[in-house]
């Protein structure tokens, strides 16, 4: 999520973000003051938005409350998306597991994208209950596993839609250059998505080292990233480092991909005897683009706040605040809409998906 927490050593606030890249913002406690689920903390937490303030009891800031609608309307969109993305995505990996004809390189990532996005909304409701609590009773182990799926949701995601198009552009290079692809093989998606899944551990393992149950000044007990001394220099390379690695280099290296299968594809249209798609690929090719489109759209807003967090110095205002908590809400909201979208893209997900409900209803 993405929260908002007043860092009173630089006067700014900055976005918090909880599940997938928070505390990357300067004023991480605004949370804290809001009372926020992932705020609490002034040590700071990227995906929890969390920064412990234990060190900086010389500073002031100002606070704000949360307010009645915020306590509660918060809650029933997480609960919203909860309750939604489990259903949808727990129904993808059913699907995609059982029929035999969902068992495809392409469907091999989806799986594993909808596992990521059943993981993270399986800990919503522990989000919810520090929201409502306004401190963290779970403890360290814990506290270790929620920011480290936090971490694992935003990274798994976008790595796995970079494997996904990076797949959809060896298709369509084959294609044109009328070359088959032996080792383009569900086995070979397996062992890829297992690679994925390592690189993502290395890549979220500093996260949980770090990740701790603290007290701050309010004398309030929070679950966030705990840097040692400088804090604030520490919390500076955390953010950047999650803005390249969870977004700058991924999104980088898709955009040129598709730069480049456009371009391919132009020249295929232009050469008439060149190969031409088939419907089944460029059916495949555009769901991998919207569902990455959809990506984009969601978690952009999320990477600019972290943009903005180490850039300028923004007040604490309730627009502000209230931006920061949409923000937040529009990239949760992406584990939930990918099911709609295979079932609005993809005929054979919508088949397998309805000839298993008739066999268990016969």
């Amino acid at each position: 999520m993405l929260e908002l927490d007043p860092y009173s050593s630089a006067g700014s606030a900055t976005t918090k973000l909880i599940r997938s890249e928070a505390c990357y913002a300067d004023s991480i406690s605004v949370m804290e003051n809001f009372s926020e689920v992932r705020n609490l903390n002034v040590s700071c937490d990227p995906l929890r938005g969390n920064c412990d303030y234990s060190n900086f009891t010389g500073q002031n800031f100002t606070y704000f409350d949360q307010g009645p609608d915020f306590y509660i309307i918060l809650p029933v969109i997480y609960s919203v998306i909860c309750a939604v993305g489990l259903t949808g995505n727990t129904a993808v990996i059913y699907v995609i597991l059982k029929a035999p004809k969902m068992k495809t390189v392409t469907n091999m990532f989806i799986l594993n994208l909808a596992i990521a996005d059943d993981l993270f909304t399986l800990v919503l409701p522990i989000n919810i209950a520090e929201h409502l609590l306004h401190y963290w009773p779970f403890g360290d182990v814990l506290c270790k596993v929620i920011v480290s799926i936090d971490h694992y949701n935003i990274f798994s995601s976008i790595y796995f839609l970079t494997v996904m198009s990076i797949d959809r552009y060896l298709v369509v290079l084959a294609t044109v250059q009328s070359k088959r692809m032996p080792h383009r093989t569900y086995r070979a998606a397996k062992i890829v998505s297992f690679l994925v899944w390592v690189l993502v551990t290395v890549i979220v393992l500093p996260f949980t080292v770090f990740a701790n149950v603290y007290t701050d000044n309010l004398k309030i007990k929070s679950c966030g990233l705990s840097f040692p001394k400088p804090e604030r220099l520490w919390f500076k390379v955390s953010r950047v480092y999650m803005l390249f690695l969870g977004f700058a280099i991924p999104v980088s290296t898709i955009c040129i991909l598709y730069t480049v299968m456009l371009y391919k594809l132009r020249n295929m249209r232009l050469n008439s005897n060149a190969k031409a798609l088939d419907k089944a690929k460029k059916r495949v090719t555009v769901m991998v683009f919207i569902v990455l489109a959809v990506c984009l759209f969601c978690w952009t807003p999320f990477h600019l706040a972290i943009i903005v967090a180490l850039t300028t110095d923004l007040q604490q205002t309730p627009l502000v605040i209230g931006l920061s908590y949409f923000i937040t809400s529009l990239s949760y909201a992406n584990s939930c809409l990918n099911p709609f979208l295979y079932a609005f893209l993809d005929d054979s997900f919508r088949k397998s998906f309805r000839k298993m409900l008739e066999c268990r209803a016969t």
